[in-house]
């Protein structure tokens, strides 16, 4: 006990403690700079990944955008906002040019429907000619077939010109083929066929009054 007491009390006992916490201060001290360092180098690498990427970003977009260009009429280089703005504008205009597309798709399609409504009831008329018996064209004076040939037409005028327009090509091309649909069925047209006909053979005036043609499908 005696000679644990005389060695503290040794001069030089105490300071050879004394160096030992100064080096861990100063190992502490270099390990907080050094992390705080990394943490540092960190942030700094993660911002300038982040504005790599947007310049990227923007670079791409100048890049698919044809209105976008480097530089302006100025020669002054274009910033960010008319960047983002020009591409907006693109954007709506490609969706605006997609919807026409889509529309002008879905006018094709109905087209085709009519098209292949209109093949099959002519191919329904040819067969329906070739299986009625053959008449001798020297029984039916020609006066008399253009009368009914002309009576016809006339009758199916009347309707095409009550409900096709002519304003512009687009609504013609419409409103044509629903014309069609409607007053051309081949059942319908027999119908009308066989009044004009019987008419005819009875001796009565095969044409049926017609409404004033308008002025504007009259031929000068």
């Amino acid at each position: 006990m005696a000679e644990s007491q005389d060695y503290r009390s040794l001069p030089g006992a105490s300071n050879q403690a004394e160096p030992s916490t100064d080096d861990d201060c100063d190992s502490d001290s270099k390990q907080s700079q050094t992390y705080r360092e990394r943490r540092r180098e960190a942030h700094t690498a993660a911002e300038q990944k982040r504005r790599d990427a947007i310049k990227k970003g923007y670079d791409t977009l100048q890049e698919l955008v044809p209105t976008c260009t480097q530089t302006d009429a100025s020669g002054h280089k274009v910033s960010k906002a008319v960047v983002l703005q020009k591409s907006i504008d693109f954007i709506q205009h490609l969706s605006k040019q997609k919807k026409g597309q889509e529309n002008d798709l879905t006018s094709l399609r109905k087209e085709v429907v009519a098209l292949q409504i209109m093949r099959a009831n002519y191919e329904q008329l040819v067969r329906a000619h070739q299986r009625a018996p053959q008449i001798p064209d020297n029984l039916v004076p020609d006066e008399v077939k253009f009368q009914v040939f002309q009576v016809f037409m006339d009758s199916l005028f009347q309707s095409f010109n009550q409900q096709v327009s002519m304003n512009n090509f687009a609504e013609l091309s419409g409103c044509v083929f629903s014309w069609i649909e409607e007053q051309c069925k081949p059942g319908d047209l027999q119908d009308l066929m066989f009044a004009i006909l019987r008419n005819n053979g009875k001796g009565e005036d095969p044409l049926p009054p017609r409404d004033p043609i308008d002025p504007a499908y009259q031929r000068m």
